[in-house]
This record gives C-alpha cells, sequence and structure tokens, in this order.
C-alpha cells in the first residue's frame, strides 16, 4: 500500500511537471510568436528555439533584436520550447523550417533515417556546467559520485542527457546506476534542486548564475570555455546551431543564405561587443529583473562562441566519440560526420 502511494505520488508530481513546462513552452511560443515576427515583410520563416532564453542560443533572439534578419529580406518567426530534443521534433516533423539546438542531434537523427545538417555553427563549447546541490557537494565531487544520483537534464534524450551520460560513463558509472530527471531550465530546474528532486544537474546560464547567487549549488564541471570542453570532453565541441533538413535546405539555398548571412554577421557583432552591450539588446524579461546578473551570465558564456559559425575543425569527432562512448544506435552505426553540416553558407556569408 505505501509503495503505491509512493508511485501514486510520483506520478502525480511528473504529470504537474510535465504540465508545468509544456505550458512555458506553450507560453513562450506564443509570445515569440507574436512578437518576433518581422511584421509580415519578406520571406517567412519558422525557427524553433531549445529555450530562447537560454545564453547558449542568444544568436537567434540577437539577430532578431538586430535587424539583420530584416535586413535580408526575412520575416523569421522565433518559437521556443524548454528542451532542444523537443525543437529537433518540431524541425523532423516539419511544423518548423529550422532548429537552433546542439549538433549532436544531426548525428543521432542520420542514424534513424533522418537527413539533417548544421547549417551554422554557433559555438566550439557546449556552454553547459554541472551544477551539484550545496547538500550534496560533500558526496559528489566528480562524476564518479553520480552512482545512485538523481540528476536534472533539459529533456530525456536532449543534449544535457547526452553529456550528462557521457561524464558518467568516462568516469566508471553505468548509464543505469544514476537517474536522469527531465526538469527543464530556469525555475522548473532551480526548484527541482531546492526541493531535493535532483541532486545536481546539467544547465546553462541564466540559470547558471541564478543557482550560484542564490547559493543553492556549486559549480562541478565547467564547459562554457573551449579550455573547458578539451578538459572534460577530450575536444572542441561544437553544440548551438542552426540545423535544418538538408532535402529543405538543398530546394531553398537562397532563403538559407541568407539566414547564414544575418547569423554570421551576429557572431561578428558578438566578438566585438561586451557583455553588457549584448544583454541591453536583449527582451528585458531575459534578465528577470536583474541586468548585472544577466550581464554576468552572457561574460561567463561568450567564450563558447564562434565569430564565424564556421565548424570547429575535429569538433564532429569529439561529438561522433562522445556519442558512440553510452550511445547504442551510434556505437553500432557507421556516421557520415560529411553530411552532418556544411560551410558552404557560411563561408559565402563571410566572403
Amino acid at each position: 500500500m505505501r509503495k503505491t502511494a509512493r508511485y501514486s505520488a510520483l506520478a502525480a508530481a511528473g504529470l504537474l511537471a510535465l504540465t508545468s513546462l509544456t505550458a512555458c513552452a506553450n507560453d513562450a511560443a506564443s509570445t515569440t510568436a507574436d512578437s518576433g515576427s518581422g511584421g509580415g515583410k519578406g520571406e517567412h520563416v519558422k525557427i524553433m528555439v531549445g529555450g530562447l532564453d537560454k545564453v547558449i542560443y542568444l544568436p537567434a533572439m540577437l539577430t532578431q533584436r538586430l535587424g539583420y534578419f530584416q535586413d535580408e529580406g526575412l520575416d523569421v518567426e522565433l518559437l521556443s520550447e524548454p528542451a532542444g530534443v523537443q525543437a529537433e521534433t518540431a524541425l523532423v516533423s516539419g511544423q518548423v523550417q529550422g532548429a537552433v539546438g546542439f549538433y549532436d542531434h544531426t548525428l543521432d537523427l542520420q542514424t534513424k533515417g533522418k537527413a539533417v545538417e548544421s547549417v551554422v555553427q554557433f559555438s566550439h563549447a557546449p556552454g553547459e556546467v554541472e551544477i551539484v546541490s550545496n547538500k550534496r557537494a560533500g558526496d559528489i565531487t566528480s562524476p564518479k559520485g553520480f552512482k545512485g544520483r538523481k540528476l536534472g537534464v533539459t529533456g530525456l534524450g536532449s543534449s544535457t542527457d547526452f553529456l550528462t551520460k557521457y561524464l558518467a560513463v568516462k568516469n566508471g558509472v553505468r548509464v543505469s546506476e544514476f537517474t536522469p530527471v527531465a526538469v527543464g531550465a530556469g525555475p522548473t530546474f532551480i526548484s527541482a534542486l531546492q526541493q531535493g528532486a535532483i541532486d545536481g544537474g546539467m544547465t546553462t546560464d541564466p540559470t547558471v548564475a541564478t543557482v550560484l547567487e542564490k547559493k543553492l549549488g556549486k559549480v562541478l564541471i565547467d564547459m562554457r570555455t573551449p579550455k573547458g570542453s578539451q578538459e572534460a570532453l577530450g575536444g572542441p565541441y561544437p553544440s548551438s546551431s542552426l540545423y535544418m533538413q538538408t532535402d529543405w535546405v538543398n530546394g531553398h539555398k537562397e532563403t538559407v543564405q541568407k539566414l547564414a548571412n544575418a547569423f554570421v554577421k551576429t557572431l561578428e557583432w558578438m566578438s566585438t561587443h561586451s557583455a553588457s552591450d549584448i544583454a541591453a539588446k536583449m527582451p528585458a524579461d531575459y534578465s528577470q529583473g536583474n541586468k548585472t546578473l544577466y550581464a554576468g551570465a552572457i561574460k561567463s558564456t561568450l567564450p563558447m562562441f564562434t565569430d564565424d559559425g564556421v565548424m570547429p575543425e575535429n569538433g564532429p569527432e569529439t561529438v561522433e566519440k562522445v556519442l558512440k562512448a553510452f550511445n547504442p544506435n551510434i556505437k553500432n552505426a557507421d556516421v557520415d560526420l560529411s553530411r552532418t553540416y556544411t560551410t558552404e553558407f557560411v563561408k559565402k556569408a563571410a566572403g
């Protein structure tokens, strides 16, 4: 009886969390759909972002705010989901023409028979941080301590899920020996940490900055810089990107070129402006009432971004190595990395 009651309570809690996440996603999607489009002028393109207010995906909204989409004659509608895996689903199902999410999804999708490629590579590091709850900081001093723990990820099958599994396996902990918990990011991640629903988890700024400010947790592994990526993953790790279905890219090269032009211009702009300058361009509500904290979050994450949108050398190989460590689909597959990205458009944009 006691077990049944406990499982019922857990199921109810899970349903409540799922409802909350869905509501957040729907609210974000409807808000950005209204404010994100350029008033119906130019060619209409829908892009789903795995969390518009996450600093790792900042180039999407910043490009909109700088007016670079409009300069290219595009009417870009930015939509938001709490996790990159949901952005991937929206792309594959044809709801949107592009997704802003992690490059690793292109490899995963290839093994499932879906041809998807990164057309603008925003980053050469994951931008992710493994946070440990203050209550568990004494017990979890490295990924070896993941055993038996509940670890937060944005969504099951997301890139945070992938990276958590890799760090565990690399440090001798089997995937079956810990529990990934889908908690999203922002308030839902922070709440899960506060309530002890997770012992730690992988997240990005501005969530990281908020957790540290509230003294709820400590940084265990910092992958916001190329150096941090090298130490944790053994090489550059291309993460945030604009990826699209290959057939759509081949059939709409002019449109894709315009998107690449806009994004590369933004990445160049970011490389010559301060975190405060960037924060000032973003929607006011992204700072959640603390502009200093938000600018600090951007500053911590800025090293992850490329300034030209080009895939970093050996980056795809690092991603494949990481995924092969724990993902049986990729472990036993012959992935053609050359089909997972293209530099055709970004090189023209730079030229």
